[in-house]
């Protein structure tokens, strides 16, 4: 039976209000007689802007989601009915007495290299200063890139794109296509913010492998609340699903986390799912990264995962 009533739980930013806005719009249209509410939660990670991701150990363990602790406590509490999450910010290994209830269909999963020049990867400056706040892109940078500087930049999408303009301008930032799209700040490899325009090369997802679950949304409830669970399953999508499920339990069997350095692009061509692996030392990001690929029928998904594992 579904409830008369969900309360969706959400960070405040604004890429996070718009993909809960999302959320709800598809929540009402699956179910019109459905009330949905939106409770804004800080989260750990927006409370601590000062801090770079590499300090939160002594505040929190990244790898256990700064992102989405509090959401969870407020779950927990039945404060809320569900969490709208970007996935990528998700653990693999999720908490016990919680569950993904559904992930939306996913949009672009590309990372975006924005600058105020048409820089490519291969014409940035000799010791060009890219700005990112993921060990990932940091990672894939400099291996493609040894001489780049990397600069850890913090805060929501519209203060990481103004990295590029101002005084001290960084030559780039690394940002997820998503978010930028969500916000409708890149339009055709272009951005416009305060009267200033960029340039926005999308990246090549064979050549610079995305996060595990970026471009998509995740809605977490409770394990043991069927009837929100069964109401928002209506939104699942199962190809996203598919992809993002062999991605995060490839992370999973690694014991990888949200900031481990590692690379996964997945996609499905008739009926088999393929995955593509880039695993970074995390004790020395100079070494090479292990890289592999397999695929599988799309049912198989956590398979999949467990085959590219064993080829670690």
């Amino acid at each position: 039976m579904t409830p008369a009533k969900i309360i969706l739980g959400t960070r405040g930013s604004e890429l996070a209000l718009t993909q809960t806005t999302m959320v709800t719009a598809d929540l009402q249209a699956a179910h019109p007689q459905l009330s949905v509410e939106r409770q804004i939660i800080l989260t750990s990670g927006d409370k601590r802007q000062d801090l770079r991701f590499s300090e939160f150990s002594d505040v929190a363990q990244v790898d256990k989601g700064i992102f989405i602790k509090e959401l969870e406590i407020a779950l927990e509490n039945s404060q809320i009915d569900a969490a709208v999450h970007s996935l990528k910010d998700v653990p693999s290994d999720l908490a016990a007495g919680f569950t993904i209830a559904a992930v939306l269909p996913r949009a672009a999963i590309e990372d975006v290299l924005v600058s105020a020049h048409p820089y490519t990867l291969e014409t940035l400056p000799q010791g060009a200063r890219v700005g990112t706040s993921s060990v990932r892109r940091a990672a894939q940078l400099k291996f493609l890139r040894p001489d780049v500087q990397i600069v850890e930049i913090r805060g929501n999408v519209p203060t990481r794109v103004k990295k590029v303009i101002g005084e001290n301008a960084l030559d780039a930032v690394l940002l997820a296509a998503a978010g930028l799209q969500r916000l409708g700040l890149m339009k055709d490899e272009q951005i416009q913010i305060e009267g200033t325009h960029l340039c926005a090369l999308t990246l090549d997802p064979v050549k610079f492998l995305p996060a595990a679950g970026q471009g998509a949304i995740a809605i977490e409830c409770r394990s043991g609340d069927a009837a929100t669970i069964a109401a928002i399953r209506a939104l699942n999508h199962a190809e996203t699903e598919s992809r993002v499920t062999a991605e995060r339990e490839f992370l999973k069997i690694l014991g990888a986390g949200c900031q481990t350095p590692v690379g996964a692009h997945t996609w499905i061509i008739d009926g088999q799912l393929h995955m593509a692996v880039r695993v970074f030392n995390e004790a020395d990001l100079a070494l090479p990264p292990v890289e592999r690929a397999a695929q599988r029928p799309v049912q198989e998904a956590a398979q999949l995962a467990a085959d590219l594992a064993g080829m670690l």
